[in-house]
């Protein structure tokens, strides 16, 4: 059985613990919002950047001819998915994985 002095060790080592646990969080917020917040921000580009490349495609469909700009109806498509490795991105992957497959 455990005495009293081993209890107090082991509460002691569960609260350090809690503490860097809580600061981990918080520094994984952080690193969040800043990625949200340049996802964000970059949004307007992105959508200028498709506008001027849709009417590009569309000026020039007539004069220059590639076969991934045709039109397509219901057939099978290849979809390359391109999933990250930096930091703690199983999740994500895993998630990303699941919504490329056929359903």
């Amino acid at each position: 059985m455990a005495n009293l002095l081993d209890i107090r060790r082991r509460i002691k080592s569960v609260k350090n613990t809690q503490q860097i646990t809580k600061a981990m969080k918080m520094v994984s917020a952080a690193k969040l919002k800043r990625a949200q917040d340049r996802v964000v921000n970059a949004r307007p580009f992105a959508n200028k950047m498709t506008e001027v490349l849709g009417s590009l495609a569309a000026q020039y469909r007539k004069i220059f001819h590639h076969p991934l700009l045709d039109a397509r109806g219901d057939e099978r498509y290849l979809v390359v998915l391109i999933t990250a490795d930096k930091g703690l991105c199983g999740a994500f992957n895993t998630n990303l994985i699941k919504r490329g497959r056929p359903s």
